[in-house]
């Protein structure tokens, strides 16, 4: 009788998969990792609603708990395919959770607030990076999530920066901090605003202006007064909405090998897939219940990526990597935090 051989483990040089597109692969090798992934996202879906815990931080620790496994050849392509495919996929869904009458709603000076306090917060992560010791990409990245959307963002970005210049280990970084810092400030950032005797309007600024994550800003919105978090809600859609915008710009300042710089390259598919779909939505076409289902199919297809991107990361990497990136992050959610409140003291 004779054995197979077994299998060898990727070359050291596609540990991020940066050699696939050269190894094009069959949807069949994708079948064993991405039905891993679903099952451990399933497990960390239980654990969320059991315990009351963000999904996408289950969905991490799930990841990286089960990290062993992403040296196993087998479910390299499935795992793979899921921490891009089908979070390209999930970044295009998110624009059902927005539309832009929205921001109109908002009002002219409210909305330049946010444009200014996003724009700041991501240069703060990328000063404070450079400052760090990393590059501006991984500023970019840990910028943009906390002044955008949290964990969507920075699946996003770092999707569109590419694995070359963020890889897996300062991606699972990222998540963990954006996670850690989301659920403090959904319960912190509701007492600050009673300390300072916000009004409703002002609150409802303040946490859906400064709090990363859609789950935590609405929750602590919510939980200072129901006018709070609907004002809470239209500052924080505002800000998922500016998501395809940033993507955009960080595609002309970052772009693919290849293209010089300065050139502003085609837009990924993913992010004029977001553009339409916001469009799309914005003209009350799609019934509610489409639109409700389009959204918990991201949320799902989100946070089985953020599980592959656990199982991919290299934890010798993430280990050895200290406490300055989560420095980074702390920076830019101080900087989001002071021009959040100056915008709500001021301005509303």
């Amino acid at each position: 009788m004779t054995t197979m051989p077994p299998r060898p483990l990727p070359a050291a040089a596609d540990m991020f998969n940066d050699l696939e597109p050269d190894a094009p692969i069959g949807w069949r090798d994708s079948v064993p990792g991405v039905l891993v992934a679903i099952a451990a996202t399933m497990a960390a879906g239980y654990m969320s609603d059991h315990y009351g815990a963000p999904l996408t931080l289950m969905a991490l620790l799930i990841g990286l708990a089960l990290n062993f496994l992403g040296a196993d050849a087998r479910l390299a392509p499935g795992l793979g395919f899921t921490s891009r495919t089908l979070l390209r996929w999930g970044i295009v869904l998110v624009g059902a959770r927005i539309t832009f009458g929205q921001m109109v709603d908002l009002g002219p000076v409210a909305f330049a607030s946010v444009v200014m306090i996003l724009g700041v917060t991501l240069i703060a992560g990328v000063v404070a990076a450079r400052m760090l010791g990393f590059g501006a990409a991984f500023g970019t990245l840990a910028g943009g999530a906390v002044a955008i959307c949290g964990a969507s963002a920075a699946m996003a970005l770092a999707t569109t920066l590419g694995e070359r210049r963020v890889n897996q280990a300062q991606l699972a970084l990222v998540l963990v901090g954006i996670s850690a810092m989301s659920s403090l400030a959904m319960f912190l950032y509701p007492l600050l605003a009673h300390q300072f005797g916000f009004r409703d309007a002002q609150a409802g600024f303040l946490l859906g202006a400064s709090i990363h994550d859609v789950a935590q800003a609405l929750g602590a919105g919510y939980s200072f007064s129901a006018p709070a978090g609907e004002v809470a809600t239209i500052v924080k859609l505002t800000r998922v909405a500016l998501l395809a915008p940033v993507m955009a710009a960080v595609s002309a300042f970052f772009p693919a090998d290849g293209t010089r710089k300065g050139r502003v390259p085609a837009l990924p598919w993913f992010v004029i897939g977001f553009f339409v779909l916001a469009g799309v939505n914005s003209t009350g076409f799609i019934p509610a219940i489409v639109s409700h289902g389009a959204q918990t199919l991201a949320t799902a297809l989100l946070a089985c990526a953020v599980t592959a991107t656990g199982m991919r990361a290299p934890m010798s990497a993430l280990l050895g990597s200290g406490p300055r990136p989560l420095l980074v992050i702390m920076i830019a959610t101080v900087a989001a935090l002071l021009l959040s409140l100056a915008a709500a003291w001021l301005v509303i």
